[in-house]
C-alpha cells in the first residue's frame, strides 16, 4: 500500500477511470442486447452485470500489485456479440453451465502453459500489426463523429492537440472535461434516459446439455483466447511488459467459474482499454503504470454496482462524445503499434497484411477479424521468411599430374 501510494499519480487514475468509462460506454450494452434477445428477467439481467464488473474490478486489482502491471481485466466483448445469437436457444440455466465448462477449460489452458509457448513463437511485428488493425475503427471513428457534432468533437480535437503541447499526461482529461462541458452547455444530454438502479447477485443453478457445451461453451473459449487473450498480450508485448501469460489466463478461468453462477459468461485479458493504461499516457515512467491498473479495477467495482444507472448514463451522453475520447485516448497505443509492425524490414510485408485483415473487420466461420489477421499474416511470414536449405555440391578432388 505504501508503494501505491508513492507511486500514484493523476494521469494514472485518469488512464484508469477513460478504460472503465470505454468497457462500460460499449460492451455492455451488448450485454443489454443479449439479454433482450434471450428475454432473461431484470433480476438475472443485474446480477449478470454485478458479477462482470466485480469480477473484473478484484482481478485488475490483485493481477496489477501482483506483478506491478498496468492489468485491465474486462469481459469478453466478442463473447457478448456471440451471446445475442446463441442464448435465445437455450435456457439461461443452460447457459450458466456452459460458462461454467468454457471457464474450466481455459483454466485449464492456463495451467498448462501451452499459451506462453505459443505467444513466445509468435513473431513481435505481427502482434504489433494485429493491436493496430484492432484499433484503427476507434481512430476513425474519431473523425466519423465529425460529421454528427462538427463543433464537440472539433473543440476535444483541438483540445487535445493544445494539451498535448503544454501539459501531455493530462490531455486525455482535458478533453473528457471538455467534451462534457460542452454538452451540458449545448443540452446535448437526455434527461429522460436517466435512471437509478443498484445491480445484485443472484444465483443461478447451472444445467449441462451437449448441445450448451457444443454451442456455447466451446465458442466462447475460441473467441477469448484468440480474440481477447492474444491481443490482451499483444498490448503487453508492444509496451516492453514480458508478464507470463499463463496466470493471467489461469487467474481469469477461476475467477470466470466462480461467478459463472452468478451470469458472468467470461472474464479476459482487455486489449483495447488495456491499450490506454499501458502507454505513456498513463505515466512515463513504465514501472508506475500499474496504478492505471488498479484504478481502472477500483473504478469498475464502484461503477459496477450501479450498473442500470451507468448504462442510462452513457445513453444520455452524444455517441459522439465516446467515439471521440476512445480515439483520442488511444492515438498515441495506435502510433505505438504501427511503428513497432513496420520496425523490422523483413517481417513489414507480413505485418502490413495482418493489419489490413484485422483492420477490415471480416468475420469468417463465427471467427473475429483478429483471429484471421493473425493467420493470414503467420502464413505470410512463413512464405516470404522461408529459406531453401543450400544444396552442398560436392567437388571431385583434381587429378594429380
Amino acid at each position: 500500500m505504501r508503494s501505491l501510494i508513492e507511486d500514484f499519480s493523476l494521469s494514472a487514475l485518469v488512464a484508469g477511470f477513460i478504460a472503465t468509462l470505454i468497457s462500460y460506454a460499449g460492451p455492455l450494452v451488448i450485454i443489454f442486447q443479449a439479454a433482450k434477445a434471450a428475454g432473461l428477467p431484470q433480476e438475472a439481467l443485474s446480477s449478470w452485470v454485478w458479477a462482470i464488473s466485480i469480477g473484473s474490478g478484484v482481478l485488475g486489482i490483485v493481477l496489477s500489485l501482483r506483478y506491478r502491471v498496468p492489468v485491465v481485466i474486462a469481459w469478453s466483448a466478442p463473447g457478448s456479440a456471440l451471446l445475442v445469437v446463441l442464448l435465445p436457444g437455450i435456457g439461461l440455466d443452460q447457459a450458466v453451465g456452459a460458462y461454467l465448462v468454457a471457464s474450466a477449460l481455459i483454466l485449464l489452458i492456463g495451467l498448462c502453459g501451452i499459451f506462453d509457448r505459443l505467444i513466445g513463437r509468435l513473431p513481435s511485428a505481427i502482434c504489433a500489426a494485429m493491436l493496430a488493425g484492432i484499433l484503427f475503427s476507434f481512430g476513425t471513428g474519431l473523425f466519423r463523429s465529425i460529421q454528427d457534432r462538427p463543433l464537440l468533437v472539433g473543440a476535444m480535437f483541438a483540445t487535445y492537440l493544445l494539451a498535448k503541447r503544454l501539459a501531455p499526461r493530462y490531455a486525455v482529461l482535458a478533453v473528457l472535461l471538455v467534451g462534457c462541458a460542452l454538452s451540458l452547455g449545448a443540452g446535448d444530454i437526455d434527461r429522460s434516459a436517466l435512471v437509478i438502479g443498484l445491480a445484485t447477485p443472484r444465483w443461478i443453478s447451472p444445467a449441462f446439455s451437449w448441445s450448451g457445451v457444443l454451442n456455447v461453451a466451446l465458442p466462447l473459449v475460441v473467441v477469448a483466447l484468440t480474440g481477447q487473450f492474444v491481443t490482451g498480450i499483444a498490448v503487453l508485448r508492444n509496451d516492453g511488459y514480458t508478464t507470463p501469460a499463463s496466470p493471467i489466463i489461469a487467474s481469469s478461468g477461476l475467477a470466470s467459474l466462480l461467478l459463472a453462477p452468478f451470469g458472468c459468461h467470461g472474464l479476459n485479458l482487455a486489449a483495447i482499454t488495456a491499450a490506454i493504461c499501458t502507454g505513456r499516457e498513463a505515466h512515463e515512467d513504465p514501472g508506475r503504470r500499474y496504478v492505471a491498473g488498479v484504478m481502472g479495477g477500483v473504478f469498475y467495482l464502484l461503477l459496477g454496482m450501479f450498473g442500470a444507472t451507468l448504462v442510462s448514463l452513457f445513453s444520455a451522453f452524444p455517441r459522439a462524445l465516446i467515439a471521440a475520447l476512445a480515439g483520442l485516448a488511444l492515438f498515441a497505443a495506435i502510433g505505438g503499434a504501427l511503428s513497432s509492425a513496420m520496425a523490422v524490414p523483413r517481417d513489414r510485408e507480413a505485418a502490413l497484411i495482418t493489419f489490413l485483415v484485422t483492420a477490415s473487420g471480416m468475420s469468417l466461420f463465427g471467427l473475429s477479424a483478429a483471429f484471421w489477421g493473425l493467420v493470414f499474416g503467420l502464413a505470410a511470414h512463413g512464405v516470404l521468411s522461408w529459406r531453401r536449405p543450400a544444396v552442398r555440391v560436392a567437388v571431385a578432388p583434381r587429378a594429380r599430374d
